[in-house]
């Protein structure tokens, strides 16, 4: 790579980090907001809080990598131009290709970074998520009893804990079941152990009182026991779902599109969602592209390149627009997919041919004298 493609990389890399972990920190505090009842009413521990929310990141990367691209290329160019080193450039011969390539080099490093992001990192990060939301939303620990206060569940039941201690066990332990409509029952404990089994939760009291009174006909009846479990049962709120559209590899997503067990439907989701997998990546190249042609092609302006800037990201607006409607559309209609694949190659061939066919300068100036003699 030679000194000038270096020069303008290195600018164009430090804008894009920039923006890049910029747009990632704002949707990072926005998605963590989810999880802050967490924190406070159900005591997710803070390290957890930070894993579950940055595993969200990789596939925020996917999404901002282009749009960062697009803005770090577009300012890079325009103040190569307001600093008149893209004047000079031109003006000693040198081609729009060859100042692009630089846009074009981090178009394709980044396309291909993406490609292992969206492919491994994503699906080993959501199904990571998802393992530790399940744990989360089920555990019967910590997380869904709180000291000193009293905690419902589904099916009539509260349980009152006074004090966790550090071995495990709890202290000062008060059940309510009212399960059954002809009787409720009130159990109270000195100690506890938690236990979660493949039913259900479950705790082991120690040396309580168990008391019954009868609704309909008011009978009381009050026992005492040196052991004596209560079976919360099934008491989870969510169960663990089979891997979702952005859990599965590319290779996954088209086995399950051809498996005939499967609805036409779903076939066309998952064959869709593939080739979008496929695609996502290359517009960073084609964002890149569109950045930098328009600022290149076009000629000089003192009052400045809004017009050029303006008609650039309108470009990659409808760009993006279709991609996204497009990738609905196709797990509706599988003919679509084509349109997906337009969407992305049209532009790259586009702005291709322009910065080709873009003159340099000073050859330009030796044509006009030589038809001027």
């Amino acid at each position: 790579m030679k000194k000038l493609d270096i020069y303008i990389t290195k600018q164009i890399m430090t804008g894009f980090l920039l923006v890049a972990l910029s747009l990632m920190s704002m949707l990072w505090l926005t998605q963590s907001l989810k999880f802050v009842e967490m924190v406070t009413n159900k005591g997710l521990p803070v390290y957890l809080f930070v894993e579950m929310t940055s595993l969200l990141m990789p596939r925020v990367f996917g999404i901002l990598s282009p749009i960062a691209l697009f803005v770090a290329v577009m300012f890079v160019y325009n103040r190569l131009i307001t600093d008149s080193e893209l004047i000079v450039m031109k003006a000693v011969g040198i081609s729009s290709v060859v100042i692009a390539r630089a846009a074009i080099f981090m178009g394709v490093a980044l396309a291909l970074f993406n490609v292992f992001v969206l492919n491994v990192g994503v699906p080993a990060a959501e199904n990571k998520f998802r393992e530790l939301e399940f744990e989360v939303k089920n555990s019967f620990t910590k997380m869904m009893l709180r000291e000193g206060m009293f905690t419902s569940f589904k099916g009539n039941m509260t349980i009152f804990i006074d004090k966790f201690l550090d071995d495990g066990t709890v202290k000062g332990i008060l059940v309510s079941d009212s399960k059954k409509t002809t009787e409720k029952v009130v159990t109270v404990a000195e100690t506890g152990t938690l236990e979660y089994t493949e039913t259900g939760p479950k705790i082991l009291l120690k040396n309580g009182t168990r008391q019954t009174m009868n609704r309909k006909s008011g009978q009381f009846s009050s026992m005492t026991f040196d052991d004596y479990v209560v079976d919360f049962g099934d008491i989870s709120k969510a169960r663990k779902k089979d891997k979702g559209v952005r859990e599965k590899s590319i290779s996954e997503l088209f086995a399950e599109a051809d498996n005939p067990k499967i609805a036409p439907k779903e076939a066309r989701r998952f064959r869709a969602e593939a080739h979008r997998r496929i695609l996502t990546p290359f517009y960073n190249l084609v964002f890149a592209l569109l950045a930098c042609t328009g600022l290149l092609i076009a000629n000089f302006n003192r009052r400045g390149q809004g017009k050029v800037i303006t008609i650039s990201i309108l470009a990659m607006i409808v760009v993006q627009v279709l991609d996204m409607t497009f990738a609905n559309m196709a797990r509706k209609h599988e003919w679509i997919v084509f349109l997906m694949y337009a969407n992305c190659i049209l532009p790259l061939i586009i702005c291709g041919g322009l910065l080709y066919k873009t003159p340099v300068l000073h050859k330009k100036k030796a044509k006009e004298k030589a038809d001027e003699v």
